[in-house]
């Protein structure tokens, strides 16, 4: 399905060197809330202690932001846009204990010339 959409230019920056920006469309956003399972949680436990990276939380976190950021763009899309400019990501973790993970993406849709 993502060969059918159009490429859009996601960017942190509040332009696109050489590119005029027609019309603001407005704030969008994007959240992913993912739950980590018992057996990351563990092992990540494990990882903590003896040292290390989290490979399990590494990949859940790349796997909430790729949702978070393709939600954000279906959203721009939604309003006619073909630019989201000003990108901000945050990560937090949300419920009993911190057991998930949530990803918002916000950014300002925008028509480029």
């Amino acid at each position: 399905m993502e060969s059918k959409r159009k490429r859009m230019i996601v960017t942190t920056t509040p332009s696109v060197e050489g590119q005029q920006v027609v019309e603001y469309l407005g704030v969008v956003s994007g959240e992913a809330v993912m739950g980590a399972n018992m057996f990351k949680d563990i092992f990540a436990g494990i990882r903590d202690i003896v040292g290390g990276r989290s490979g399990a939380y590494e990949e859940e976190l790349r796997r909430a932001k790729d949702i978070a950021l393709q939600e954000m763009q279906d959203n721009a899309r939604g309003m006619g846009a073909n630019a989201v400019l000003s990108v901000d990501l945050d990560y937090e973790t949300v419920g009993a204990n911190g057991s998930m993970l949530m990803v918002s993406a916000s950014g300002t849709a925008v028509r480029l010339a």
